[in-house]
């Protein structure tokens, strides 16, 4: 086999045009708000490979994308062959994280673009794939994976890598110059905390006891960013390349907002109480929409067409029905702690920065303790949401 890859990670810093509109004005009312909610620009998954960093701890989110990649699979041969099978593809996995899962999606898209030219006699494309997150993401723990990705992908072609580091709320790359990007467990957070939350200072999130306008306010900053991030894409992608998109969602239910007694936002508020009086300086810059809102958004802005549509079950590890990850890595664990790791990787950099670090092992063990109280709970309406969407 050839010396296929060429591996350079190459960051990028476009921080003058992250403002959620793709250029550089200033708004008045975004600036108090950053200056409300400095956290915010902390936003990261934790770095590394020990105990509680993303790396180790996100085998939910290898799960999803082992459940999703039929999806993969299907939209990355219909890229290829509506493409009549150009010679260079260009590949984005957008907010890639820390660690190896981003390259579990790179090599399917890679190794299912290499046997679909080995079927059809065609000569395998040179491949660009680009792993794009925030500039606070921890690149190098995600580098030191590369020799992994070389053993499981089977490009016969010649195969770059590099690094892209900017919002992805923002164009990241030149007009007309993406084939096929590629979004797991990203697009659920927000560009910034939305406006408007000063009346509910109980949690962290929407909550059952949350006013109205907590929803809304949440609802008007999804549909803002969501638009955004379609537009941008738009922008950058060739005609008939294609998207597929995963992120946390509810089941469509009368109440907009009903969170589970047991979910993951009510409970870590709940934690946050035990420990400080005063939660409501503190919001999570994220929104989990059911897919009437997502296709709403999609159709309004109007540059993609929905291929595929699916909603799959959402399970941070609380029932008995793991896969050998999780078997592996639950059997010493007390009930609780794997959900508390795993929501520990995704949300310390925003914890950090607002309440310190030295809270943050209380906080997530009084988590882990609150989560155990609710092992029963399994009326569960969080869900992942998938979308595979092609540029018209």
């Amino acid at each position: 086999m050839e010396d296929v890859h060429s591996i350079f990670i190459n960051t990028i810093n476009r921080s003058s045009r992250c403002n959620g509109k793709g250029g550089t004005e200033k708004n008045n009312g975004d600036d108090e708000r950053s200056s409300r909610y400095p956290f915010v620009k902390a936003l990261s998954m934790s770095g590394g490979d020990g105990d509680n960093s993303y790396s180790t701890n996100s085998l939910l989110q290898k799960r999803v994308i082992r459940k999703v990649k039929p999806v993969l699979v299907k939209n990355t041969k219909g890229m290829m062959k509506n493409l009549n099978f150009p010679t260079y593809i260009k590949v984005a996995d957008l907010g890639c994280a820390t660690g190896q899962n981003t390259f579990l999606t790179m090599s399917e898209i890679v190794n299912t673009i290499t046997v679909l030219c080995q079927q059809c006699n065609q000569k395998p494309p040179e491949i660009d794939c680009c792993l794009n997150d925030l500039p606070n993401n921890d690149f190098n723990t995600t580098n030191k994976f590369i020799a992994f990705f070389n053993k499981i992908v089977k490009s016969k072609g010649l195969c770059f890598v590099s690094g892209v580091s900017g919002s992805f709320y923002s164009r990241l790359f030149p007009s007309k110059s993406l084939h096929f990007v590629h979004s797991s467990y990203s697009l659920h957070w927000l560009s910034k905390v939305p406006k408007g939350l000063e009346k509910d200072t109980s949690c962290v999130y929407i909550a059952a006891s949350s006013p109205p306008s907590t929803y809304k306010a949440y609802l008007t900053q999804f549909q803002r960013d969501f638009t955004t991030f379609l537009k941008m894409r738009s922008e950058e992608m060739v005609w008939n390349g294609r998207m597929v998109l995963t992120f946390i969602g509810r089941e469509t239910i009368d109440d907009p907002l009903h969170r589970d007694c047991c979910h993951f936002w009510t409970l870590l508020s709940t934690s946050l109480r035990d420990l400080v009086s005063e939660v409501g300086s503190f919001n999570m810059p994220f929104y989990d929409p059911i897919k009437e809102e997502a296709i709403e958004m999609i159709r309004k802005e109007g540059s993609f067409e929905i291929n595929d549509l699916e909603i799959h079950g959402f399970d941070l590890g609380q029932s008995n029905n793991y896969d050998e990850d999780y078997k592996l890595h639950s059997q010493k664990s007390k009930a609780g702690e794997k959900e508390a790791k795993c929501i520990r990787a995704v949300s310390e950099s925003l914890l950090v920065a607002h309440f310190g670090v030295d809270v943050m092992d209380t906080l997530f063990n009084k988590f882990a303790y609150h989560v155990s109280q609710h092992t029963s709970c399994t009326n569960k309406t969080t869900v992942s949401l998938v979308v595979s969407l092609i540029r018209k």
